[in-house]
Protein backbone atom coordinates (compact mmCIF):
# COMPACT_ATOMS: atom_id res chain seq x y z
CA UNK A 1 0.00 0.00 0.00
CA UNK A 2 1.30 3.28 -0.85
CA UNK A 3 0.38 6.59 1.44
CA UNK A 4 -0.15 9.55 -0.39
CA UNK A 5 -0.81 12.16 2.16
CA UNK A 6 0.23 12.98 6.11
CA UNK A 7 -1.47 10.75 8.43
CA UNK A 8 -3.93 13.12 9.83
CA UNK A 9 -5.81 12.86 6.36
CA UNK A 10 -5.60 9.55 6.06
CA UNK A 11 -5.37 9.31 1.93
CA UNK A 12 -3.53 6.12 0.36
CA UNK A 13 -3.74 3.87 -2.56
CA UNK A 14 -4.22 0.09 -2.32
CA UNK A 15 -3.49 -2.52 -5.63
CA UNK A 16 -6.24 -5.26 -6.68
CA UNK A 17 -5.45 -8.39 -7.39
CA UNK A 18 -5.23 -7.70 -11.06
CA UNK A 19 -2.81 -4.90 -10.65
CA UNK A 20 -5.45 -1.64 -10.87
CA UNK A 21 -4.36 0.68 -8.07
CA UNK A 22 -7.66 1.83 -5.93
CA UNK A 23 -7.55 5.49 -3.91
CA UNK A 24 -9.16 5.52 -1.02
CA UNK A 25 -9.57 7.74 2.38
CA UNK A 26 -9.98 6.65 5.49
CA UNK A 27 -11.22 8.41 9.25
CA UNK A 28 -13.09 7.79 12.11
CA UNK A 29 -12.50 5.12 14.13
CA UNK A 30 -14.45 1.92 15.33
CA UNK A 31 -15.64 -1.00 13.64
CA UNK A 32 -14.33 -0.90 9.61
CA UNK A 33 -17.27 0.32 7.31
CA UNK A 34 -16.30 0.59 3.48
CA UNK A 35 -18.90 2.71 1.41
CA UNK A 36 -19.86 1.55 -1.88
CA UNK A 37 -20.89 4.29 -4.05
CA UNK A 38 -23.16 4.18 -6.92
CA UNK A 39 -22.67 5.19 -10.81
CA UNK A 40 -20.97 8.74 -11.21
CA UNK A 41 -19.96 9.09 -7.97
CA UNK A 42 -16.60 8.82 -6.19
CA UNK A 43 -15.10 9.36 -2.84
CA UNK A 44 -15.11 13.26 -3.78
CA UNK A 45 -18.65 13.67 -5.53
CA UNK A 46 -21.87 12.90 -4.28
CA UNK A 47 -22.97 11.20 -1.53
CA UNK A 48 -19.53 10.42 0.00
CA UNK A 49 -18.46 13.70 1.10
CA UNK A 50 -21.17 13.96 3.30
CA UNK A 51 -21.62 10.72 4.77
CA UNK A 52 -18.29 9.90 5.65
CA UNK A 53 -18.10 12.36 8.81
CA UNK A 54 -21.40 11.29 10.17
CA UNK A 55 -20.07 7.67 9.95
CA UNK A 56 -16.53 8.69 10.63
CA UNK A 57 -18.26 9.20 14.78
CA UNK A 58 -19.32 5.50 15.07
CA UNK A 59 -16.95 3.72 12.71
CA UNK A 60 -13.76 4.02 10.66
CA UNK A 61 -15.08 4.49 7.39
CA UNK A 62 -13.09 3.79 4.08
CA UNK A 63 -14.86 6.05 1.18
CA UNK A 64 -12.70 5.02 -2.47
CA UNK A 65 -12.69 5.35 -5.93
CA UNK A 66 -14.72 2.96 -8.09
CA UNK A 67 -12.17 1.93 -10.92
CA UNK A 68 -12.03 4.18 -13.42
CA UNK A 69 -12.90 7.17 -11.20
CA UNK A 70 -10.88 9.84 -9.43
CA UNK A 71 -7.76 8.42 -8.32
CA UNK A 72 -8.14 4.82 -9.33
CA UNK A 73 -6.66 2.75 -12.28
CA UNK A 74 -8.57 1.20 -14.77
CA UNK A 75 -7.28 -2.11 -15.47
CA UNK A 76 -8.93 -3.85 -18.95
CA UNK A 77 -11.22 -5.89 -19.38
CA UNK A 78 -13.55 -4.72 -17.22
CA UNK A 79 -15.64 -7.17 -15.07
CA UNK A 80 -17.77 -7.39 -12.08
CA UNK A 81 -15.42 -9.73 -10.61
CA UNK A 82 -12.70 -6.96 -10.48
CA UNK A 83 -14.81 -4.71 -8.44
CA UNK A 84 -15.31 -7.38 -5.99
CA UNK A 85 -11.51 -7.90 -5.60
CA UNK A 86 -11.18 -4.23 -5.28
CA UNK A 87 -13.26 -5.02 -2.25
CA UNK A 88 -11.17 -7.37 -1.05
CA UNK A 89 -8.30 -5.37 -1.68
CA UNK A 90 -10.29 -2.64 0.70
CA UNK A 91 -11.23 -5.32 3.31
CA UNK A 92 -7.45 -6.72 3.93
CA UNK A 93 -6.36 -3.13 4.34
CA UNK A 94 -9.22 -2.43 7.00
CA UNK A 95 -7.65 -5.41 8.99
CA UNK A 96 -9.24 -8.18 7.48
CA UNK A 97 -12.96 -7.88 7.91
CA UNK A 98 -15.35 -4.88 7.21
CA UNK A 99 -18.80 -4.14 7.33
CA UNK A 100 -20.48 -2.63 3.67
CA UNK A 101 -22.75 -0.02 2.81
CA UNK A 102 -23.88 0.22 -0.83
CA UNK A 103 -26.00 2.95 -2.90
CA UNK A 104 -27.83 2.78 -6.11
CA UNK A 105 -25.64 0.45 -8.14
CA UNK A 106 -23.12 0.23 -5.30
CA UNK A 107 -25.39 -1.56 -3.23
CA UNK A 108 -25.98 -4.19 -5.49
CA UNK A 109 -21.99 -4.89 -5.95
CA UNK A 110 -21.83 -4.33 -1.86
CA UNK A 111 -24.65 -7.44 -2.31
CA UNK A 112 -22.63 -9.52 -4.80
CA UNK A 113 -19.13 -8.79 -2.74
CA UNK A 114 -21.65 -10.91 0.25
CA UNK A 115 -22.21 -13.25 -2.12
CA UNK A 116 -18.80 -14.06 -3.69
CA UNK A 117 -17.54 -15.05 0.47
CA UNK A 118 -15.61 -11.74 1.18
CA UNK A 119 -14.95 -11.28 4.73
CA UNK A 120 -17.79 -9.18 5.07
CA UNK A 121 -19.45 -8.72 8.58
CA UNK A 122 -22.59 -6.92 6.85
CA UNK A 123 -24.28 -5.11 4.42
CA UNK A 124 -26.45 -2.48 4.22
CA UNK A 125 -27.79 -1.53 0.34
CA UNK A 126 -29.94 1.60 0.01
CA UNK A 127 -32.33 0.90 -3.45
CA UNK A 128 -29.85 -1.16 -5.97
CA UNK A 129 -31.98 0.00 -8.69
CA UNK A 130 -32.86 -3.25 -10.10
CA UNK A 131 -36.03 -1.54 -11.95
CA UNK A 132 -36.39 -4.09 -14.64
CA UNK A 133 -36.94 -7.00 -12.38
CA UNK A 134 -40.50 -7.22 -13.92
CA UNK A 135 -39.77 -7.28 -17.03
CA UNK A 136 -41.62 -3.96 -17.77
CA UNK A 137 -38.23 -2.70 -19.54
CA UNK A 138 -35.32 -4.37 -22.25
CA UNK A 139 -32.59 -3.88 -18.80
CA UNK A 140 -30.25 -5.44 -21.13
CA UNK A 141 -29.76 -3.35 -24.17
CA UNK A 142 -28.72 -0.41 -21.71
CA UNK A 143 -25.12 -2.04 -21.50
CA UNK A 144 -24.53 -2.10 -25.18
CA UNK A 145 -26.26 1.32 -25.84
CA UNK A 146 -24.31 3.29 -23.67
CA UNK A 147 -20.42 1.28 -24.78
CA UNK A 148 -21.78 2.40 -28.32
CA UNK A 149 -22.31 6.09 -27.37
CA UNK A 150 -18.82 5.89 -25.56
CA UNK A 151 -17.16 4.33 -28.38
CA UNK A 152 -18.31 7.56 -30.64
CA UNK A 153 -17.12 9.53 -28.25
CA UNK A 154 -19.89 10.81 -26.38
CA UNK A 155 -19.86 11.07 -23.24
CA UNK A 156 -22.64 13.80 -22.97
CA UNK A 157 -24.86 11.69 -24.56
CA UNK A 158 -23.90 8.69 -22.38
CA UNK A 159 -24.59 10.61 -19.37
CA UNK A 160 -27.92 11.94 -20.99
CA UNK A 161 -28.79 8.37 -21.70
CA UNK A 162 -28.34 6.89 -18.03
CA UNK A 163 -30.12 9.60 -16.55
CA UNK A 164 -33.39 10.20 -18.57
CA UNK A 165 -33.66 7.11 -19.97
CA UNK A 166 -31.93 4.26 -17.07
CA UNK A 167 -32.62 6.13 -13.83
CA UNK A 168 -35.83 8.32 -15.44
CA UNK A 169 -35.12 11.80 -14.39
CA UNK A 170 -36.97 14.67 -15.71
CA UNK A 171 -35.64 16.01 -19.08
CA UNK A 172 -35.63 19.76 -17.12
CA UNK A 173 -33.18 18.05 -14.62
CA UNK A 174 -30.51 16.71 -17.48
CA UNK A 175 -30.93 20.46 -18.94
CA UNK A 176 -30.24 22.08 -15.85
CA UNK A 177 -27.04 20.08 -15.00
CA UNK A 178 -25.80 21.13 -18.90
CA UNK A 179 -25.86 24.64 -17.42
CA UNK A 180 -24.05 23.82 -14.48
CA UNK A 181 -20.39 23.00 -16.58
CA UNK A 182 -18.64 22.26 -13.44
CA UNK A 183 -20.35 19.73 -12.36
CA UNK A 184 -21.53 18.43 -15.99
CA UNK A 185 -17.43 18.13 -16.56
CA UNK A 186 -17.34 16.12 -13.82
CA UNK A 187 -20.18 13.32 -14.93
CA UNK A 188 -18.02 13.67 -18.33
CA UNK A 189 -15.21 12.39 -16.66
CA UNK A 190 -16.69 9.26 -15.39
CA UNK A 191 -19.16 8.32 -18.03
CA UNK A 192 -16.77 5.69 -19.44
CA UNK A 193 -17.63 3.76 -16.23
CA UNK A 194 -21.33 3.64 -16.65
CA UNK A 195 -20.87 0.69 -18.53
CA UNK A 196 -19.21 -1.21 -15.55
CA UNK A 197 -22.73 -0.13 -13.15
CA UNK A 198 -25.08 -1.68 -15.83
CA UNK A 199 -22.70 -4.97 -15.88
CA UNK A 200 -22.98 -5.09 -12.19
CA UNK A 201 -26.86 -4.70 -12.30
CA UNK A 202 -27.47 -7.64 -14.24
CA UNK A 203 -29.73 -6.70 -16.83
CA UNK A 204 -31.71 -4.87 -13.65
CA UNK A 205 -32.59 -8.10 -12.67
CA UNK A 206 -32.32 -9.15 -8.94
CA UNK A 207 -30.12 -11.92 -9.09
CA UNK A 208 -32.32 -13.90 -6.46
CA UNK A 209 -30.99 -17.63 -6.80
CA UNK A 210 -27.17 -15.47 -5.83
CA UNK A 211 -28.23 -13.36 -3.32
CA UNK A 212 -30.00 -16.21 -1.43
CA UNK A 213 -26.48 -17.47 -0.97
CA UNK A 214 -25.53 -14.67 0.87
CA UNK A 215 -25.07 -15.76 4.92
CA UNK A 216 -24.38 -12.31 6.45
CA UNK A 217 -26.60 -9.83 8.43
CA UNK A 218 -28.06 -7.62 5.61
CA UNK A 219 -30.74 -4.59 5.27
CA UNK A 220 -31.75 -3.07 2.48
CA UNK A 221 -33.62 0.17 2.63
CA UNK A 222 -35.55 2.44 0.17
CA UNK A 223 -37.27 5.62 0.37
CA UNK A 224 -41.09 5.89 0.66
CA UNK A 225 -41.35 8.98 -2.22
CA UNK A 226 -38.85 7.05 -4.65
CA UNK A 227 -39.80 5.38 -7.83
CA UNK A 228 -42.31 2.21 -7.33
CA UNK A 229 -39.73 0.31 -9.23
CA UNK A 230 -37.26 1.06 -6.50
CA UNK A 231 -39.47 -0.12 -3.45
CA UNK A 232 -40.37 -2.86 -5.28
CA UNK A 233 -37.15 -4.09 -6.08
CA UNK A 234 -35.92 -3.29 -2.29
CA UNK A 235 -38.48 -5.83 -1.11
CA UNK A 236 -38.20 -7.84 -3.24
CA UNK A 237 -34.52 -8.45 -2.33
CA UNK A 238 -34.70 -8.45 1.54
CA UNK A 239 -37.18 -11.46 0.12
CA UNK A 240 -34.33 -13.21 -1.83
CA UNK A 241 -31.81 -12.65 1.25
CA UNK A 242 -32.18 -15.46 4.27
CA UNK A 243 -33.07 -13.22 7.08
CA UNK A 244 -32.84 -10.34 5.35
CA UNK A 245 -34.46 -6.77 6.74
CA UNK A 246 -35.96 -4.73 5.24
CA UNK A 247 -37.19 -1.05 6.15
CA UNK A 248 -38.29 1.98 4.53
CA UNK A 249 -37.19 5.65 5.31
CA UNK A 250 -40.13 8.15 5.51
CA UNK A 251 -40.09 11.01 3.27
CA UNK A 252 -37.07 9.86 1.04
CA UNK A 253 -36.12 9.43 -2.68
CA UNK A 254 -33.02 7.80 -4.47
CA UNK A 255 -31.49 10.89 -3.76
CA UNK A 256 -31.41 10.02 0.20
CA UNK A 257 -30.47 12.98 3.24
CA UNK A 258 -27.05 11.52 4.82
CA UNK A 259 -28.61 12.99 8.11
CA UNK A 260 -31.84 10.46 7.69
CA UNK A 261 -29.68 7.37 6.23
CA UNK A 262 -26.69 7.50 9.10
CA UNK A 263 -28.75 6.97 12.12
CA UNK A 264 -30.34 3.45 10.61
CA UNK A 265 -27.36 2.34 9.49
CA UNK A 266 -25.64 2.88 12.63
CA UNK A 267 -28.12 0.94 14.82
CA UNK A 268 -27.96 -2.01 12.32
CA UNK A 269 -24.04 -2.21 12.21
CA UNK A 270 -24.21 -1.83 15.91
CA UNK A 271 -27.20 -3.24 17.11
CA UNK A 272 -29.00 -5.25 14.50
CA UNK A 273 -26.00 -7.24 13.23
CA UNK A 274 -25.42 -8.22 16.53
CA UNK A 275 -28.60 -9.52 17.35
Amino acid sequence: METLAQPDEVMSRVTSKDGTTIAFERSGNGPALIVVDGALCSRAFGPSPKLAPLLARHFTVYTYDRRGRGGSGDTQPYSPAREVEDIAALIETAGGAASLLGLSSGGALALEAAASGLAVKGVVAYEPPYVDDTGERDGAAHEGRLRRLLAEGNRGGAVKYFMKDMVGAPAAIVVMLRLMPWIWRKLQAVAPTLPYDAAVMTAFRIPRERFSSIGVPTMVMNGSKSDARLRHAARAIAEAIPAARYRELEGQTHNVKPDVLVPPVVEYFTVGVRS
